[in-house]
């Protein structure tokens, strides 16, 4: 079966027995939040920024987008001081069963609520919104089908005047041969976020790449089983692709966001208090397992802003 890039993945993904509605991400792919609890640190002391912003509201929101195996919202929920505990109202967004052990308190759902006065985290799910993939010809840019049982390409017919407008924006193809993801419906499901935020931060975090660096051939990628693998939307796999963050910033602008952050992981994170210092010498001889304990942690936020790895992704923080 022939089909574009964003109907087979969609259906790799999310249709009948998709892979994210049979499998964890855990098991494939590794991310910020199973790296380090210092990730849910710097997202508690996110919370509180946005708390204090909003005078301390009885009822705060904290969503967690593609929130997986709800691993985030619970370390939020058992680091929070009790003033701020107790006035957290938690949903964690995803297709998927909700996981055994989650705390009662955590809404599981699959669908964004509306109204969200708080903090929305969006970690690494935009880069998992399926979309459609564009090839430059003599003839202008044309789609590319996949077939959904090996993964051969073909050329397709003509884009749509929509897609194409947005290649033109946000991703020109200069020479033949030359591919672009187009990245539209990344753009409209962040815009969808933005309008069901009354008052807050929204924050989307992925690989991501600027307008002035786009790859030229895509980033289209499979996971399995924590490797690389060649994307086939057979099911078998996670399929995913980098972010254009800059065009979803400008589309959040759009739906009503005030104010607009580009940054990356290791600059968002160590004005969070992440740092990955190591421990002082002298607590090794004064507390031996309170320096090791230490020195793993700071192992642990070395790894989250590492410019080369997860302290690469991309920040995107809008308020409203």
């Amino acid at each position: 079966m022939w089909l574009t890039w964003r109907a087979a993945t969609e259906r790799a993904l999310y249709g009948e027995e998709g892979f994210y509605l049979r499998e964890r991400p855990s098991g494939h792919f590794r991310t910020s939040v199973s790296a380090s609890a210092a990730f849910a640190d710097a997202v508690l002391s996110l919370l509180a920024e946005v708390d204090a912003e909003l005078g301390e509201p009885d009822v705060l929101d904290l969503v967690d987008i593609g929130a997986g195996e709800g691993v985030l919202v619970t370390q939020v929920l058992e680091s929070a001081r009790p003033k701020l505990r107790d006035r957290l109202r938690v949903t964690a967004v995803d297709l998927s069963p909700r996981p055994p052990g989650l705390p009662e308190r955590v809404r599981w759902s699959g669908t964004v609520p509306a109204g969200i006065a708080g903090l929305v985290i969006a970690n690494e799910w935009l880069d998992n919104v399926p979309l459609d993939v564009a090839e430059q010809t003599a003839d202008g840019p044309r789609l590319i089908l996949v077939d959904v049982r090996t993964g051969e390409e073909r050329l397709g017919g003509p884009l749509r005047p929509a897609d194409r407008a947005w290649l033109e924006r946000w991703w020109p193809l200069t020479r033949v041969g030359s591919r672009a993801e187009i990245g539209r419906p990344r753009d409209e499901a962040w815009a969808s976020v933005l309008v069901r935020l009354s008052r807050g931060r929204a924050v989307a975090i992925d690989y991501a790449h600027p307008v002035d660096n786009r790859p030229l051939c895509g980033t289209l990628t499979g996971y399995r089983d924590g490797a690389v693998v060649t994307p086939v939307p057979d099911g078998t796999c996670d399929i995913t692709a980098h972010v254009a963050l800059d065009a979803c910033a400008a589309a959040g602008i759009s739906a009503g966001a005030i104010s607009t952050t580009l940054s990356t992981q290791r600059e968002a994170l160590r004005e969070l208090g992440i740092t990955g210092a190591r421990p002082p010498l002298d607590l090794a001889r004064a507390d031996p397992r309170g320096y090791l304990r230490a020195l793993a942690r700071a192992s642990e936020e070395g790894e989250l802003i590492d410019p080369s790895g997860l302290g690469g992704f991309g920040w995107l923080s809008q308020k409203r």
